[in-house]
């Protein structure tokens, strides 16, 4: 469909962005995303007929989709709202020249947001609890959910991720609370403001504050400004679950008008976790609350726990959903359980396979800081193994220059480490581009023994030459990396 001059772009009409009346077909543009797709399977559980659209399309979530006989039609196209739906969800991917909105617009259809849609239809009469910060939301979020699962409080849930426990990231539940990852991405184009501030949050677990998408905000104060305003709307009823070695939330955690508890490694915090150690099958590590009156369970001063994850930022996390857990009254032997059987989420420390004796692990780390942690974790687990580390820059932030020497600080716990051309420079402006063969050089000057890499095919080839038995590989992305650590695994 052509589209005179006028109709180059959507003018959405702010009346339009409701519920309408009758619901019977949904539509959401942008499916694919790991929150779309959630809430593309919670619309299909309660009857709604739902389409959906995407320009990329690839594994996990075109095959949870699939699973739900949910049709995807591939690429953005007018003819996609044919069927004149009566809700149309538009997705943070696309902006106001996409030609399904344009068309959008030209039909009169209403249209939400993705955490529009959300409040809407998950969170009406439920508890909200938020897991947000810049790194650990996922796992985080899908541990509390696996943790009040187990309690028997049938939580409902929607993460940005496919959890291993449930096998699936999203659930309506039965009960009073409601978990869900709060994301300070913007909401949509014509919402430029943080997803978070939509779910009216009574509980909120903040694990970190850091600068990150580039493309969304101009600074680090930028971004705390976001989150402060997460604090302040925390009823004076909820809790705010903090991670106090975390300075910047430290700074800001005196706004909150709610019960504060704090988190962390260090002794400081009212919640600590000390006496670390890791093995084949399980880290391990001790709980000591302090500081704050007692308002759950009777606790003793020391808590035990066991944990297939590992690493100090999963244990960290783990941590935060103690504290909760302890707010919520759930009993100290069941959380023990939960913890002990909680087996994390797809595309984090994920095994993908071994053979030959080299194993391969996949994870979606791309921020720096969770780079350098996640390296970190790896090595400790297997520590008399080599590892190469495969880091691919696709994130809006980490193909910008923004980063460009933070990365050559987060490396040094890999023996190999390769790095290739990132993917959709074209889209960012020359002045502000990554670029990989500066951060090989960086790390070589670093003594690191370092590859660049001018495309993912290439860098596979040089992966099954180099690939020993002992070996652990580590594939770093928040894409599907072409799909690299399944086709390694079939080409060893």
């Amino acid at each position: 469909m052509k589209y005179k001059r006028e109709e180059t772009e959507a003018r959405l009409s702010t009346a339009l962005n409701r519920v309408p009346e009758r619901v019977n077909h949904v539509h959401l543009t942008g499916i694919c995303g790991t929150g779309m797709a959630s809430l593309a399977g919670m619309f299909k559980e309660k009857g709604f007929h739902v389409t959906g659209s995407d320009q990329n399309i690839y594994p996990p979530m075109s095959n949870f989709l699939e699973s739900l006989n949910i049709p995807v039609y591939k690429g953005y196209n007018p003819g996609n709202l044919s069927e004149k739906p009566d809700l149309v969800v538009v997705g943070n991917v696309v902006t106001r020249m996409n030609p399904e909105v344009i068309e959008l617009s030209r039909l009169g259809l209403c249209y939400l947001s993705f955490p529009q849609a959300v409040k809407q239809f998950a969170l009406k009469g439920k508890l909200p609890i938020v897991i947000s910060g810049t790194h650990g939301k996922t796992t985080t979020s899908a541990l509390v959910a696996w943790i009040l699962e187990q309690a028997g409080l049938k939580p409902g849930f929607m993460i940005g991720g496919i959890p291993v426990n449930f096998q699936t990231n999203f659930k309506q539940g039965k009960g009073k609370y409601f978990v869900i990852e709060g994301d300070e991405y913007d909401t949509a184009f014509f919402d430029k403001g943080p997803k978070f501030l939509h779910y009216s949050p009574w509980a909120v677990i903040l694990t970190s504050i850091e600068f990150d998408h580039a493309d969304i905000y101009k600074d680090l104060d930028h971004v705390i400004e976001s989150f402060r305003k997460l604090i302040t709307i925390i009823p004076e009823d909820g809790i705010l679950i903090a991670n106090g070695d975390d300075p910047i939330i430290n700074a800001e955690i005196n706004k909150a008008r709610c019960r504060v508890d704090t988190y962390g490694l260090s002794d400081n915090a009212s919640w600590n976790a000390f006496n670390i150690s890791v093995n084949e099958k399980f880290s391990k590590f001790n709980v000591r609350k302090t500081g704050v009156k007692s308002t759950g369970p009777a606790l003793k001063e020391y808590m035990d726990f066991l944990t297939p994850l590992y690493g100090r930022h999963n244990i960290s996390n783990i941590l935060s959903a103690v504290a909760l857990a302890f707010y919520l009254k759930i009993d100290p032997s069941s959380l023990a359980k939960s913890i002990k059987k909680f087996s994390g989420v797809k595309r984090r420390q994920e095994i993908i396979g071994e053979k030959k004796d080299v194993l391969i692990l996949d994870d979606f780390a791309h921020h720096p800081t969770a780079v350098r942690e996640t390296i970190k974790a790896v090595k400790e687990k297997y520590g008399t193994r080599r590892l190469i580390t495969v880091f691919e820059p696709r994130s809006n932030s980490s193909r910008r220059n923004i980063f460009q020497k933070q990365y050559a600080l987060s490396f040094d716990k890999g023996d190999i480490i390769m790095i290739p051309e990132p993917v959709m420079l074209d889209k960012i402006s020359p002045s502000e581009r990554f670029s990989s063969k500066q951060l090989v050089a960086d790390l070589a000057d670093r003594e690191l023994h370092a590859i660049y890499f001018h495309n993912a095919s290439l860098l596979l080839e040089a992966l099954v030459k180099k690939a020993e038995p002992g070996d652990v590989i580590l594939f770093m992305s928040n894409g599907a990396f072409d799909n690299l650590p399944v086709r390694l695994l079939e080409s060893l």
